[in-house]
């Protein structure tokens, strides 16, 4: 069965709580198809070697943003069919390949498959705490979301400015900062989804995914630089 998309009708009582639920429940399934796509591109780009513009990070940077704001453009413009499906598990499999560089990094430690359980495990372990706190406060958390995307935008701006600083203490800083941010993102997102904020499951799991994605590969980067071992 092919769920409903949704939208930002407002429904009374019992038939609101079923919609809201049935958004939840859909966006947690898509999630977790999400991450097939993921892994598969991770995968996909450590057997090909893949790196995106090493040799000039910001052209990299640069075109990523275009790509990945070329995809939310196509997912939005079709979160009411069963193509912005399609274009999601699109965009995991991309986010996916761009994983798979830190992902080959990480693989060369010593230790590094351990830390790679480490960051999967702490994101789960966010990802519940978060929905577990989203789903029962009271607290009218709509005003969080200016100041998280003016903390996004300080993060890239940050993270352009260290392709030429190099400084690993503000890398290391920037990476602290994320996992702060998008977990407060998370609990954003799933309480507008509790609260009928968002009414779209395809608008909702890309929004937790981001978070998801986010988390795990800045805790990968912290566990990397504090605890990695010796090179394979």
């Amino acid at each position: 069965m092919v769920p409903t998309f949704g939208n930002s009708t407002s429904l009374p009582g019992a038939e609101s709580s079923a919609v809201r639920n049935r958004v939840l429940r859909n966006t947690y399934w898509l999630l977790a198809a999400s991450l097939v796509p993921t892994v598969l591109g991770a995968w996909v780009g450590m057997q090909l070697g893949f790196s995106w513009f090493a040799g000039s990070p910001l052209i990299g940077v640069l075109l990523f943003l275009g790509i990945a704001f070329g995809f939310f453009y196509a997912i939005e413009k079709t979160k009411n069919s069963v193509v912005g499906v399609y274009l999601l598990l699109g965009f995991t499999f991309f986010m996916g390949l761009m994983l798979s560089r830190l992902i080959g990094i990480a693989v060369g430690l010593s230790n590094g498959v351990q830390l790679i359980g480490v960051a999967g495990a702490g994101t789960a372990a966010v990802f519940f705490g978060m929905a577990s706190i989203a789903s029962t406060t009271k607290r009218d958390l709509s005003n969080m979301g200016k100041f998280l995307m003016i903390g996004v935008i300080l993060l890239i701006v940050a993270s352009i400015a260290n392709i030429w600083l190099q400084m690993p203490a503000l890398m290391l800083t920037i990476s602290a900062l994320a996992v702060a941010i998008f977990s407060l993102f998370l609990l954003y997102d799933i309480n507008r989804i509790v609260t009928g904020g968002e009414t779209n499951y395809i608008s909702a799991t890309l929004a937790v995914y981001l978070s998801v994605y986010n988390i795990f590969s800045n805790l990968l980067v912290l566990l990397m630089s504090l605890f990695g071992g010796n090179r394979d």
